[in-house]
Parts: structure tokens; C-alpha cells; sequence
């Protein structure tokens, strides 16, 4: 099994040429309700599933980015059937993350769908775990000589639990929530204007700050459908292996090209091998 490479072919068959537990990471969306055109290929779900827990490493995480069409009038609930689905498996479902999104109003009877859901799976224990830190809002707050914001404070005592007034310092920085807020579009998404011939792709901030987030440079990172490359682009940015299965060559074709506008624009990166495998 080739790494750093491009797989234009059906996921199953790539993961068919992996051994067991070979998979640091996973990030991928899949082409769910048929919301997404990709050319009529079939999407088998439960074989994809059953493959990716496979090969994928413990302590190794999947981030399976989805979303529900609504038909007739609901919501399909597609997203909780595949999430159980992975449970039985034997996966940790181990956060419910949200992707948010800006998106153009529509017109329908119920509010605006501005969020698809980012499962995150792990097989055990995640091994690695490097939290996206933000500022705190109190941080550097000396109202209090050099402590952060007063509240009130519950602390039980004997038989009665009683209300003080306390400070406690507070940090400059905290870890980010399970709410990622992400830019869409052209200049959002990406600035490669070639990604938007895929009719779906997700932001790069999404790839690169799960890469960073689940696992280490060098590990190895897997998109099973792979689309535009977004995934993979990121990973390669952050000197981690890739591998990449994509059954149309039309989007294997535009993933090669970003990898390769990649690495002209960043020598650190490490070089790439033969990229693409493209039938």
C-alpha cells in the first residue's frame, strides 16, 4: 500500500490493499441523501464503515462531516442512523461537533439550515489530542488585583450549602468549544478557484483544524471520499502522509492539481511522491 498518494478508484477497494490498523486519522465527507451530484456512483454506507473501522488505528479517530436532506416535509435523520451505526461497530462516539455555515436565505417553512453535524469517532481512547485553544473574554481583567471576573460561588460546608462571593484567576487562553464557525464560498472555503468545479467541498480551516487537532506530524491521514482534495491539501501542509481514494478522475484530477499548487507555493512541505493514480 503506496502513501501520499491519490486512489482513483471506490474507497473500498483502497482500504481492500490496507492492513488492520493502519489509519491515524480520518477526515472525510460523505455524499449523503443525495443532497451532493457525484456523477450517480453508489454510496455504501454500512461496507465503508465496516471498512474504516478496520484500518483504522487504536486510539485512531474518524471525523465524519453530514448533514440530513429533508424530504416530504422532514428531515431524513440519516446523520443519527450512520453515528449508531459506527457506535455498534464498536467506535467511541467520542464529541457531536457542529460545522456552521453562512448560506444564502431560502424560502421554506422552517429556519434557516446553517449547520451540518462533525461526528467524531474514535477506536478507544484517542491517542492524541492537541486542543484549539481562543482567548478567554476576562483574561487580563485587574479589577480584581490581578484576578479574572467575580461571581458567585456555591460551597458546601457541613450540613448547608452556601452562597460567597469569590475570584478565581483566569487563564489567558481556554479551549474552544465543539461549535466551528466557518467562512463558505470562494475566498472562504479556499482561495483555489479549481476546488469549486466539486459541487461540495468544506472549508480548509475544517481539514487543518482537525488535522491538528487528532493527530501528529508524520501520522498518516485518510479521505475515503476524497472529492476536491481539501483533506488531503491539508494534511500534506502539515507534514502529515496522506492517502486519498476518489472514484471520479474528474475530482482526482483537481485534487492533484492543488497538491502540486501546494507545493510551489510552500518548499517546506515535504516532496511529494507519485501523486496520483489516476485510471
Amino acid at each position: 500500500m503506496e502513501i501520499n498518494r491519490i486512489y482513483n478508484e471506490d474507497c473500498l477497494i483502497t482500504m481492500a490493499k490496507m492492513p488492520d490498523n493502519f489509519i491515524d486519522l480520518t477526515v472525510t465527507s460523505p455524499p449523503y441523501d443525495n443532497l451532493r451530484n457525484y456523477k450517480g456512483y453508489d454510496f455504501q454506507f454500512e461496507e465503508i464503515a465496516k471498512a474504516l473501522f478496520r484500518v483504522t488505528k487504536q486510539g485512531g479517530v474518524i471525523v465524519w462531516v453530514v448533514g440530513d436532506a429533508t424530504i416530504d416535509g422532514s428531515e431524513t435523520g440519516s446523520s443519527f442512523r450512520q453515528a449508531l451505526f459506527f457506535k455498534d461497530l464498536g467506535l467511541n462516539l467520542h464529541d457531536t461537533m457542529i460545522y456552521a455555515s453562512k448560506k444564502p436565505p431560502l424560502t421554506h417553512n422552517r429556519y434557516e439550515q446553517e449547520f451540518e453535524y462533525m461526528f467524531v469517532f474514535s477506536r478507544g481512547t484517542p491517542n492524541i489530542f492537541i486542543p484549539i485553544k481562543v482567548k478567554t473574554i476576562y483574561a487580563g481583567d485587574n479589577k480584581n488585583f490581578g484576578y479574572g471576573k467575580t461571581y458567585d460561588a456555591k460551597k458546601e460546608t457541613g450540613d448547608a450549602m452556601r452562597w460567597r462571593r469569590e475570584s478565581r484567576r483566569v487563564g489567558e487562553m481556554k479551549i474552544k468549544g465543539n461549535i466551528w464557525e466557518y467562512a463558505t464560498g470562494m475566498m472562504g472555503s479556499t482561495q483555489d478557484e479549481i476546488a469549486f468545479h466539486h459541487p461540495a467541498i468544506f472549508p480548509e480551516r475544517l481539514a487543518s483544524d482537525h488535522i491538528e487537532s487528532w493527530s501528529n506530524e508524520g501520522d498518516l491521514v485518510y479521505d475515503p471520499m476524497g472529492g476536491s482534495g481539501t483533506t488531503i491539501k491539508m494534511a500534506y501542509l502539515l507534514n502529515r502522509n496522506f492517502v486519498m481514494s476518489e472514484i471520479s478522475s474528474e475530482y482526482c484530477l483537481i485534487a492533484e492539481r492543488r497538491l502540486h499548487d501546494s507545493q510551489r507555493q510552500n518548499r517546506l512541505c515535504f516532496p511529494l511522491a507519485a501523486v496520483s493514480e489516476v485510471l
